[in-house]
């Protein structure tokens, strides 16, 4: 069984950003978009701090979040990026496969990645993971690096938002 450390927080910066875009967006009424919680039974547990100091997953989690934007049924998962290159073992083949089944159900699905050296998010569409994943799996990189991505889909932070991920989202549908 995985079992959740404090390597499991990397992340929880980027989540903390991204639930308060979401907060704003349902605010405004553009969308409506959940946190999935991943759930754990804790083994040790801090009494001074009462805080969880190991535990294990009690089943694979999806993605990070799932809603709906507009009509639109929409699922998505949060990365986190140090350097210039993104390393596809980061991404589970069980979220993979719920995301293609996501898309097969006239779902969008997709990854933001913040590329925290050069303080820029990028819409990762999920076509665009499928081709490097599907080039790792005959035999090639195990990472994308940032220049193979498409421009068009950084984005900096801010606009009223933390996260700005909607209009990246709507240029998406609008390529489909």
């Amino acid at each position: 069984m995985p079992t959740w450390n404090s390597r499991g927080l990397r992340g929880s910066t980027l989540e903390e950003f991204i639930n308060r875009t979401n907060e704003k967006y349902i605010q405004n009424h553009l969308a409506l978009i959940q946190k999935v919680p991943t759930p754990i039974t804790p083994i040790s547990i801090d009494k001074q701090t009462r805080h969880i100091t190991l535990a294990y997953f009690e089943q694979k989690s999806t993605v990070d979040y799932i809603g709906v934007v507009q009509g639109v049924p929409v699922c998505f998962d949060a990365k986190e990026c140090k350097t210039n290159t993104f390393p596809l073992q980061n991404i589970h083949p069980h979220q993979i496969a719920f995301m293609e089944e996501f898309e097969q159900q006239d779902g969008v699905a997709f990854f933001l990645i913040y590329f925290s050296s050069k303080d820029m998010f990028y819409y990762l569409r999920f076509a665009k993971f499928m081709e490097f994943y599907k080039r790792k799996e005959q035999g090639g990189r195990k990472s994308f690096r940032l220049e193979e991505l498409e421009e068009s889909y950084f984005f900096p932070p801010g606009k009223g938002v933390l996260v700005p991920y909607l209009d990246k989202l709507a240029q998406d549908i609008e390529g489909r």
